[in-house]
């Protein structure tokens, strides 16, 4: 799938975007098909051809969530504005598990804690038995 998405050119701290496209998976940095402009973040200057653009969208192109909004507030695509979140799908889902899991260990710590059922122990009285002649009591003794 071909997306238009944003290269990032310049120096350390003043950095700059190529609006480029290429294949989705495609390192953004490497071969593209077209360049179809720039932005400079630190001005907002945005310098597009927005013939080719609607050319490659025409064609199925799709746009990164960042490049649409720009596009779009820029008015050279019509739509809406979508959330850019920088985590992956594979990311969100697990933070929304994570987040889950930790919402549910919540609700079962606020739950209150069954009692504990009091256990009597009766004491059962002991029988001592004496005997008069211990030495006789074992039965070698008894048998000399």
């Amino acid at each position: 799938m071909l997306k238009i998405k944003l290269s990032r050119q310049g120096k350390k701290k003043h950095a700059f975007y190529r609006l480029i496209i290429s294949e989705q998976a495609r390192d953004p940095y490497g071969k593209i098909l077209e360049l179809l402009g720039s932005y400079d973040p630190h001005t907002k200057e945005l310098k597009a051809d927005s013939e080719r653009i609607k050319y490659w969208i025409g064609h199925g192109a799709q746009m990164t969530p960042t490049v649409n909004n720009l596009l779009v507030s820029k008015n050279i695509v019509a739509g809406k504005k979508v959330a850019v979140s920088k985590l992956s799908k594979k990311t969100r889902e697990e933070l929304a598990k994570k987040t889950a899991d930790v919402a549910v260990a919540a609700n079962k710590a606020a739950e209150p804690v069954p009692e504990v059922a009091e256990v009597k122990i009766e004491e059962t009285p002991v029988q001592t038995v004496e005997v008069e002649n211990p030495a006789a009591a074992t039965p070698e003794e008894s048998q000399q």
